[in-house]
């Protein structure tokens, strides 16, 4: 009887825990209950992930629309200094008066002569 339970573990209870091809209860039962904890948590890591995808994806889409909404205002604002910068180029009391003597005129050597003073004036402005 002084030999049962040590040595090197092959056989009986020592050693290395085995029981003659046997698993205990014991070992069963904490394997089990990690793989019902497993399973437990999939449905939930699940949703967190898809709700962390969406939620990244909805952030995405609102940065996208700013940045479209900041270079759009960009375009509008060069247009609108382009704009601008023509109408103070030009010379509005003579292109108004050119512009009331074509209405009161139907000849066309009237309008030649306003065409040839626009053309000066544009000549002018330019220079």
């Amino acid at each position: 009887m002084a030999g049962e339970g040590s040595g090197n573990g092959n056989g009986g209870n020592g050693g290395n825990g085995s029981n003659g091809g046997t698993v205990s209860p014991q070992i069963t039962d904490a394997v089990t209950q990690a793989n019902v904890k497993v399973l437990g948590d999939s449905p939930a890591m699940a949703l967190s992930n898809l709700y962390q995808t969406i939620s990244q994806s909805l952030s995405l889409s609102a940065q996208n629309a700013v940045t479209s909404q900041q270079q759009s205002n960009i375009v509008h604002q060069a247009t609108t200094t382009q704009g601008v910068s023509l109408l103070y180029s030009v010379d509005t009391a003579a292109v108004g008066a050119a512009s009331g003597k074509t209405l009161r005129s139907d000849t066309p050597d009237v309008l030649a002569n306003i065409l040839g003073v626009v053309q000066a004036l544009k000549g002018t402005n330019a220079g």
